[in-house]
């Protein structure tokens, strides 16, 4: 930080509460804004950030078939039987009992390119 910024910090630390009480005021109305609302916004950012430092990011996802148009099915069978390797019959069984979980623990981008593949076929898909 400049050396500015510093002397001011340093004199901030210094003040009553009341000073900083009237400083805010004075702030306030020489700037045209409103530290309440400001620092209601600090506190709202806040909260989440914490919570996303303390969940893993996930990194296998299960992949969907939400939905087949009948006029897709055979383009979405045949993705289906490409991404999982079943015969027709059992291929056709999953489409046929959309929604169904394809696949499971599938890498975060093999799961995109499999919904993206799907979806390039007709059909609607999900990650979970």
């Amino acid at each position: 930080m400049s050396e500015k910024i510093d002397q001011i910090v340093e004199d901030l630390k210094t003040l009553t509460l009341l000073e900083a009480s009237e400083l805010v005021s004075k702030i306030e109305e020489t700037f045209g804004v409103d530290a309440s609302a400001a620092a209601g916004g600090t506190m709202v950012m806040a909260g989440p950030a914490g919570a996303a430092e303390d969940v893993e990011e996930k990194t296998e996802f299960n992949l969907m078939l939400d939905e087949v148009p009948a006029d897709k099915k055979i383009a979405v069978l045949k993705v289906v039987r490409s991404l999982t390797g079943l015969g027709l019959k059992e291929a056709k069984e999953m489409v046929e009992s959309a929604p169904k979980q394809i696949q499971e623990a599938m890498p975060k981008d093999a799961a995109e390119n499999a919904k993206k593949d799907i979806e390039a076929a007709g059909g609607k898909a999900s990650l979970t």
